[in-house]
């Protein structure tokens, strides 16, 4: 049985129109589904100042994703699991959850795992390496460090002269309070020189000086008068 050019016309139509629907759902389903290149990764530091590997997901269908963080290591295809978090509800607009690596240090690299459905199972490309930006508290100490040496230089007007006031004043005070000057000027009693009360030799050497001349007066008596003698007896 053949169909009318008219009838076949009209199935060429509703067969046209059917083939574009069929594609244009097609199409966004595949513009809805989920891939690797719907998400991103960075590494920054959070509102609390901690450092954070952050995971964007832009993903329109709303497939929830698993993504693990794994600490790359020195040796050879070597690495050690650091995180994982899950992303329940992601949006067209972007949807992020923040992972906590094992290290914060410069130049150490994490790979970032998805697993969305049964429709991503891949990494992120390329690695999230940790820049060179201090977060946290170790940003305040090392500020605080480089603080120190400028605040403890400067010393107090109390510090600064208190110091210097106390040798200063005391030998001052203690060479004018000696009396040493008082007495070294004081005239001695026995009326003689200056330099003579002052070793005090004056009186010691009036003493002996007498003393002596007494005896050598004794003396040359006494031998006057045994000559004397001496002379009476011979001439009797």
């Amino acid at each position: 049985m053949s169909l009318s050019p008219r009838s076949a016309g009209a199935a060429r139509v509703v067969g046209t129109s059917v083939a574009a629907v069929v594609l244009s759902v097609a199409a966004s389903h595949t513009a809805l589904a989920c891939s690797i290149g719907d998400f991103t990764a960075t590494a920054l530091c959070d509102a609390h100042d901690n450092g954070v590997i952050r995971v964007t997901d832009k993903d329109a269908s709303g497939t929830p994703a698993k993504i693990s963080l794994y600490l790359q290591l020195s040796m050879p295809g070597g690495e050690r699991w650091s995180d994982t978090q899950t992303i329940q509800h992601p949006t067209a607009e972007g949807t992020s959850v923040d992972l906590n690596p094992q290290g914060w240090y410069p130049g150490v690299s994490y790979r970032v795992h998805v697993q969305a459905g049964d429709q991503v199972d891949a990494d992120i490309t390329p690695l999230v390496v940790i820049p060179d930006v201090t977060c946290g508290a170790a940003a305040s100490a090392s500020a605080s460090v480089s603080a120190e040496p400028s605040t403890s230089s400067t010393p107090s007007p109390a510090s600064s002269t208190t110091p210097s006031a106390t040798p200063t004043s005391s030998p001052s005070s203690t060479e004018s309070s000696s009396p040493v000057p008082a007495a070294s000027s004081a005239p001695s009693p026995a009326g003689g020189g200056t330099h003579l009360a002052d070793t005090g030799a004056s009186n010691g050497t009036t003493v002996f000086a007498g003393t002596a001349a007494a005896l050598l007066v004794a003396g040359g008596g006494i031998v006057i008068t045994l000559r004397r003698r001496t002379t009476t007896r011979a001439s009797r």
